[in-house]
């Protein structure tokens, strides 16, 4: 499948190059999905997707064009681009645009076993519907299923540069989801849980994903409001990963380059605790946002993002890397500078210690809505969990709004010892002291 792809996007690059222009990227890509929906124990919905397609860079000196189409036809595709170098003519140039230099280029492609052969048919993904929904509905306190879901996934990618690169990999992906609802009425709390996987082996089963979705729906019912006030907050890992989030938006390359981040002047500073450290792993084995190689040919490595509080560098794709006047990281993709595989190592405390040290404090299980401010790190979020009273968790609380500033919120985190890898972007349960709650 990939040679195939290489190939599309080889005969773009050729006669792009044909036509007079001066350098040329392309990526073909082939993707097919199946995801199958169970309400009530019946199919609501089966969905079937397949998508091949072709985006196509042109360069005419420094200025430049992209076009994309799904007709794939030899025909088909030098007609892309010749329209994609006609609007590259047109286009006004860009200093910092253009393709890496050979020497750049990745030489050695690492095996990530990023494709599985195991996927589950359509007749497995309906059971592990039916399963997980079954499973939350057997929930005590459990009254009605807002739905399961079932899904497979594969995409396969070619991408070929008039600089010699001429690489592509495949990688698949399984998932099981279910939301349960609670109670009566206005009453009604509603919760959900979910796994995913590369392979259908690391898939998580369908029974504990339904029993978790339905004890979190059950334990949110009578939620009260708490009066407004400033206390540690406790992000449970399902959300804890945001915080991780914005700081990658505030030192994204293209964010610096624009003076649009409450960090353009950290570079080299501490900005956490020195216990606090936080990787990128883009080679990390079955991972959920692993890659051989970034979208411009590039190698990529495993990076200490945060090294023991400090700040060690942007994240940088060639563009940004040229407006700053500092050499690529590897984290480029079609869209700018991004991330593969970035999390918060396990700390040493417990969930259940942080708990435990809290005299009065807030558990945050869902953050709704969000205002939070690149440039200057003013953060508000609304949020509902659980109130914290003298160690323990002992209502769900709703309708309240958390506040801070991230600079102040990152130098305060501390990590649980729970991480779990669910997703390109991971964290385990985080504290973060002196946080201003929003409620009556």
């Amino acid at each position: 499948m990939t040679d195939d792809l290489i190939a599309l996007a080889g005969e773009a690059v050729a006669h792009a190059r044909k036509l007079g222009a001066d350098a040329a990227h392309a990526v073909a890509a082939d993707g097919r999905s199946t995801e199958i929906s169970v309400l009530d124990g019946k199919i609501e919905k089966v969905e079937q997707a397949e998508a091949r397609d072709l985006s196509l860079k042109v360069f005419a000196g420094k200025s430049s064009a992209s076009v994309s189409g799904s007709v794939l036809t030899r025909e088909a595709i030098h007609r892309l681009a010749e329209n994609a170098l006609r609007m590259a003519r047109l286009a006004p140039p860009d200093p910092h645009a253009g393709i890496a230099d050979p020497e750049q280029l990745v030489t050695q492609i690492p095996e990530l076993d990023l494709a599985a052969d195991d996927l589950p048919d359509p007749a497995k993904l309906e059971e592990l519907a039916r399963r997980a929904e079954a499973a939350a509905l057997a929930v005590r306190g459990v009254t009605k299923s807002s739905g399961a879901d079932a899904s497979r996934s594969e995409t396969s990618v070619g991408i070929v540069i008039s600089n010699g690169f001429a690489q592509g990999y495949r990688r698949t992906g399984v998932g099981v989801s279910v939301s349960a609802i609670a109670g009566e009425g206005l009453g009604m709390q509603r919760d959900y849980d979910y796994s995913s996987a590369v392979h259908f082996v690391d898939l998580r089963d369908p029974e504990t994903v339904g029993r978790g979705a339905g004890g979190r729906a059950v334990a949110r019912l009578n939620p009260r409001k708490v009066k407004s006030q400033s206390v540690p907050v406790i992000y449970d890992r399902r959300v804890a990963s945001g915080l991780i989030g914005h700081l990658l938006g505030a030192i994204n390359g293209a964010a610096i380059a624009r003076g649009a981040s409450f960090l353009k002047d950290a570079l080299g500073r501490q900005i956490f605790g020195s216990h606090i450290t936080i990787v990128e792993d883009p080679h990390m084995l079955r991972g959920h946002g692993s890659r051989p190689f970034d979208g411009e040919g590039l190698a990529c490595a495993r990076r200490n993002l945060i090294d023991k509080g400090i700040l060690t560098g942007w994240v940088l794709d060639l563009r940004s890397a040229r407006q700053l006047g500092l050499q690529p990281t590897g984290q480029g993709s079609r869209g700018g500078p991004s991330t593969a595989n970035v999390f918060l190592p396990a700390g040493r405390e417990t969930p259940e210690d942080q708990i435990k040290g809290i005299a009065q404090g807030l558990y945050v299980t869902e953050l709704i809505g969000s205002s939070v401010n690149n440039v200057t790190g003013d953060y508000s979020r609304g949020a509902s969990g659980f109130w914290i009273e003298n160690g323990e968790l002992t209502f769900p609380v709703s309708e309240i709004t958390i506040a801070g500033n991230l600079k102040d919120m990152f130098k305060t985190v501390r990590p649980a010892s729970n991480l779990e890898f669910r997703s390109s972007v991971s964290a385990p349960n985080c504290l973060v002291e002196g946080l201003t709650i929003a409620g009556v």
